[in-house]
Protein backbone atom coordinates (compact mmCIF):
# COMPACT_ATOMS: atom_id res chain seq x y z
CA UNK A 1 0.00 0.00 0.00
CA UNK A 2 0.78 3.32 -0.68
CA UNK A 3 3.74 4.84 2.39
CA UNK A 4 2.25 8.55 1.90
CA UNK A 5 -1.83 9.80 2.54
CA UNK A 6 -2.89 11.53 -0.80
CA UNK A 7 -2.78 15.47 0.75
CA UNK A 8 1.11 14.24 1.58
CA UNK A 9 1.62 13.81 -2.31
CA UNK A 10 -1.11 16.18 -3.31
CA UNK A 11 1.03 18.85 -0.98
CA UNK A 12 4.40 17.81 -2.53
CA UNK A 13 3.53 18.30 -5.88
CA UNK A 14 2.09 21.73 -5.39
CA UNK A 15 5.10 22.83 -3.35
CA UNK A 16 7.99 21.37 -5.25
CA UNK A 17 6.04 22.05 -8.98
CA UNK A 18 8.16 19.43 -10.75
CA UNK A 19 7.56 15.87 -11.12
CA UNK A 20 10.14 13.98 -13.11
CA UNK A 21 9.10 11.20 -15.44
CA UNK A 22 11.21 8.13 -16.33
CA UNK A 23 11.17 4.73 -17.41
CA UNK A 24 14.08 1.85 -18.24
CA UNK A 25 13.73 -1.65 -17.22
CA UNK A 26 17.26 -2.12 -15.29
CA UNK A 27 16.48 -1.44 -11.82
CA UNK A 28 20.00 -0.84 -10.81
CA UNK A 29 19.98 2.37 -13.31
CA UNK A 30 16.68 3.25 -11.90
CA UNK A 31 18.14 3.13 -8.75
CA UNK A 32 20.93 5.41 -9.78
CA UNK A 33 18.46 7.78 -11.28
CA UNK A 34 16.21 8.11 -8.22
CA UNK A 35 18.98 9.19 -6.32
CA UNK A 36 20.76 11.50 -8.45
CA UNK A 37 16.82 13.86 -8.56
CA UNK A 38 16.83 12.74 -4.26
CA UNK A 39 20.27 14.69 -4.47
CA UNK A 40 19.35 17.40 -6.41
CA UNK A 41 16.20 18.27 -4.15
CA UNK A 42 13.87 15.44 -5.77
CA UNK A 43 11.15 14.17 -3.50
CA UNK A 44 8.67 13.18 -5.93
CA UNK A 45 9.17 11.05 -9.22
CA UNK A 46 6.64 9.14 -11.75
CA UNK A 47 8.03 5.73 -12.95
CA UNK A 48 6.14 5.54 -16.60
CA UNK A 49 4.50 1.78 -17.16
CA UNK A 50 6.12 1.10 -20.52
CA UNK A 51 8.02 -2.10 -21.01
CA UNK A 52 7.55 -5.74 -20.22
CA UNK A 53 7.90 -6.58 -16.47
CA UNK A 54 7.54 -2.74 -15.42
CA UNK A 55 5.52 -3.23 -12.54
CA UNK A 56 8.75 -5.86 -11.31
CA UNK A 57 11.01 -2.99 -11.56
CA UNK A 58 8.81 -0.68 -10.15
CA UNK A 59 8.76 -2.73 -6.87
CA UNK A 60 12.29 -2.65 -6.56
CA UNK A 61 12.86 0.69 -6.76
CA UNK A 62 9.60 1.41 -4.42
CA UNK A 63 11.53 -0.54 -1.88
CA UNK A 64 14.86 1.03 -2.26
CA UNK A 65 13.09 4.43 -1.78
CA UNK A 66 11.76 3.23 1.48
CA UNK A 67 15.01 1.76 2.49
CA UNK A 68 17.72 4.38 1.23
CA UNK A 69 15.94 7.31 0.21
CA UNK A 70 13.64 8.59 3.45
CA UNK A 71 10.75 10.79 1.94
CA UNK A 72 10.83 10.11 -1.63
CA UNK A 73 7.60 9.38 -3.09
CA UNK A 74 7.02 7.02 -6.02
CA UNK A 75 4.39 6.83 -8.39
CA UNK A 76 3.22 4.97 -11.44
CA UNK A 77 2.17 6.80 -15.30
CA UNK A 78 0.93 5.59 -18.16
CA UNK A 79 -1.90 3.34 -16.43
CA UNK A 80 -4.35 2.34 -19.12
CA UNK A 81 -6.48 -0.05 -16.93
CA UNK A 82 -8.17 -0.56 -13.23
CA UNK A 83 -6.65 -3.97 -13.29
CA UNK A 84 -3.34 -2.55 -13.73
CA UNK A 85 -4.28 0.55 -11.45
CA UNK A 86 -4.62 -2.13 -8.60
CA UNK A 87 -1.40 -3.88 -8.95
CA UNK A 88 0.92 -1.11 -8.60
CA UNK A 89 -1.26 0.17 -5.39
CA UNK A 90 -0.63 -3.59 -3.96
CA UNK A 91 3.20 -2.41 -4.93
CA UNK A 92 3.07 0.86 -2.60
CA UNK A 93 2.27 3.08 -5.85
CA UNK A 94 1.64 6.47 -4.02
CA UNK A 95 -0.13 7.84 -6.89
CA UNK A 96 -1.52 6.90 -10.62
CA UNK A 97 -1.57 8.85 -13.91
CA UNK A 98 -2.84 8.08 -16.89
CA UNK A 99 -2.74 9.68 -20.51
CA UNK A 100 -6.39 10.06 -20.92
CA UNK A 101 -9.26 10.30 -18.28
CA UNK A 102 -10.37 6.47 -17.06
CA UNK A 103 -13.45 6.38 -14.61
CA UNK A 104 -12.49 3.21 -14.02
CA UNK A 105 -9.21 3.97 -12.83
CA UNK A 106 -10.68 6.79 -10.97
CA UNK A 107 -12.78 4.88 -8.71
CA UNK A 108 -10.22 2.11 -7.93
CA UNK A 109 -8.01 5.16 -7.02
CA UNK A 110 -10.47 6.78 -4.62
CA UNK A 111 -11.23 3.29 -2.91
CA UNK A 112 -7.88 3.45 -1.63
CA UNK A 113 -7.68 6.96 -1.32
CA UNK A 114 -4.55 6.97 -3.49
CA UNK A 115 -4.07 10.93 -5.78
CA UNK A 116 -5.23 9.90 -9.82
CA UNK A 117 -4.01 12.90 -12.37
CA UNK A 118 -5.86 12.02 -15.68
CA UNK A 119 -4.70 13.22 -19.06
CA UNK A 120 -7.16 15.99 -19.95
CA UNK A 121 -7.75 18.04 -23.09
CA UNK A 122 -11.15 19.43 -22.78
CA UNK A 123 -12.72 21.64 -20.07
CA UNK A 124 -15.60 18.85 -20.14
CA UNK A 125 -13.21 15.96 -19.48
CA UNK A 126 -11.18 18.36 -16.99
CA UNK A 127 -14.90 18.82 -14.90
CA UNK A 128 -15.78 15.26 -15.05
CA UNK A 129 -12.27 14.52 -13.66
CA UNK A 130 -13.08 16.87 -10.74
CA UNK A 131 -16.16 15.39 -10.16
CA UNK A 132 -14.90 12.20 -9.58
CA UNK A 133 -12.03 12.92 -6.89
CA UNK A 134 -8.67 14.04 -9.39
CA UNK A 135 -7.38 17.02 -7.30
CA UNK A 136 -4.49 18.05 -10.21
CA UNK A 137 -5.70 17.32 -13.67
CA UNK A 138 -2.56 16.18 -16.25
CA UNK A 139 -2.65 18.68 -19.51
CA UNK A 140 -1.84 15.77 -22.20
CA UNK A 141 -0.06 16.42 -24.25
CA UNK A 142 1.21 20.18 -23.10
CA UNK A 143 3.23 21.05 -26.67
CA UNK A 144 0.00 21.04 -28.34
CA UNK A 145 -2.39 23.24 -25.78
CA UNK A 146 0.42 24.84 -24.47
CA UNK A 147 0.09 27.57 -21.79
CA UNK A 148 -2.22 29.99 -23.59
CA UNK A 149 -4.83 27.36 -22.83
CA UNK A 150 -4.12 27.34 -19.21
CA UNK A 151 -4.45 30.93 -18.70
CA UNK A 152 -7.67 30.25 -20.45
CA UNK A 153 -8.97 27.65 -17.96
CA UNK A 154 -7.95 29.44 -14.71
CA UNK A 155 -10.02 32.37 -15.48
CA UNK A 156 -13.43 30.62 -15.22
CA UNK A 157 -11.81 27.98 -12.92
CA UNK A 158 -9.48 29.29 -10.55
CA UNK A 159 -9.53 25.96 -8.08
CA UNK A 160 -8.36 24.05 -11.04
CA UNK A 161 -5.43 22.49 -10.83
CA UNK A 162 -3.12 21.58 -13.78
CA UNK A 163 0.07 19.92 -14.42
CA UNK A 164 1.12 20.09 -18.12
CA UNK A 165 3.15 17.07 -19.14
CA UNK A 166 4.84 17.08 -23.17
CA UNK A 167 6.58 20.28 -24.27
CA UNK A 168 8.41 20.88 -20.98
CA UNK A 169 11.77 21.64 -20.34
CA UNK A 170 13.91 23.13 -17.78
CA UNK A 171 14.05 26.54 -19.06
CA UNK A 172 13.22 30.21 -17.84
CA UNK A 173 11.42 30.71 -21.05
CA UNK A 174 9.28 27.27 -20.68
CA UNK A 175 8.85 27.00 -17.23
CA UNK A 176 7.54 30.87 -16.60
CA UNK A 177 5.19 30.61 -19.33
CA UNK A 178 3.63 27.45 -17.63
CA UNK A 179 4.17 29.16 -14.82
CA UNK A 180 2.71 32.71 -15.22
CA UNK A 181 -0.09 31.05 -16.87
CA UNK A 182 -1.25 29.41 -13.79
CA UNK A 183 -0.23 25.50 -13.51
CA UNK A 184 0.68 24.05 -10.04
CA UNK A 185 3.31 22.12 -10.87
CA UNK A 186 4.88 19.96 -14.72
CA UNK A 187 5.66 16.90 -15.69
CA UNK A 188 9.16 16.81 -16.91
CA UNK A 189 10.60 13.47 -19.03
CA UNK A 190 13.14 13.61 -21.20
CA UNK A 191 14.53 17.14 -20.89
CA UNK A 192 15.09 16.82 -17.32
CA UNK A 193 16.33 12.71 -17.42
CA UNK A 194 18.12 12.75 -20.94
CA UNK A 195 19.63 9.22 -23.16
CA UNK A 196 22.35 11.22 -23.27
CA UNK A 197 22.23 11.26 -19.84
CA UNK A 198 21.01 7.00 -19.18
CA UNK A 199 23.38 6.36 -21.61
CA UNK A 200 27.02 7.99 -20.22
CA UNK A 201 25.55 7.33 -16.67
CA UNK A 202 26.34 10.97 -16.05
CA UNK A 203 24.42 11.41 -12.77
CA UNK A 204 26.50 14.42 -11.73
CA UNK A 205 24.24 16.43 -14.83
CA UNK A 206 20.96 14.82 -13.69
CA UNK A 207 21.52 15.96 -10.19
CA UNK A 208 22.52 19.07 -11.58
CA UNK A 209 19.49 19.52 -13.90
CA UNK A 210 17.43 18.20 -10.95
CA UNK A 211 18.81 21.57 -8.38
CA UNK A 212 18.61 24.30 -11.32
CA UNK A 213 15.16 22.82 -12.46
CA UNK A 214 13.18 23.22 -8.90
CA UNK A 215 15.81 26.81 -8.21
CA UNK A 216 14.35 28.07 -11.56
CA UNK A 217 10.57 26.96 -10.44
CA UNK A 218 11.18 28.51 -6.89
CA UNK A 219 12.20 31.84 -8.47
CA UNK A 220 9.44 31.91 -10.85
CA UNK A 221 7.23 31.83 -8.40
CA UNK A 222 8.68 34.22 -6.04
CA UNK A 223 8.39 36.46 -9.05
CA UNK A 224 5.16 35.93 -9.47
CA UNK A 225 3.79 36.96 -6.16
Amino acid sequence: MASFTKLEVLQLMANQGMVPLFYHPDVVLGKKVLKAIYKGGGRIIEFTNRGDYAHEVFGELNKFCTAELPGMMLGVGSITDPGTTAMYLQLGANFIVTASYREDVARTCNRRKVPYMPGCGTLTEIGIAEEMGCDIVKLFPGSIYGPGFVKAIKGPQPWTTIMPTGGVAPTKENLGAWFDAGVTCVGMGSKLIGKDILEKGDFKTLEKRTKDALSLIKKLRAKKK
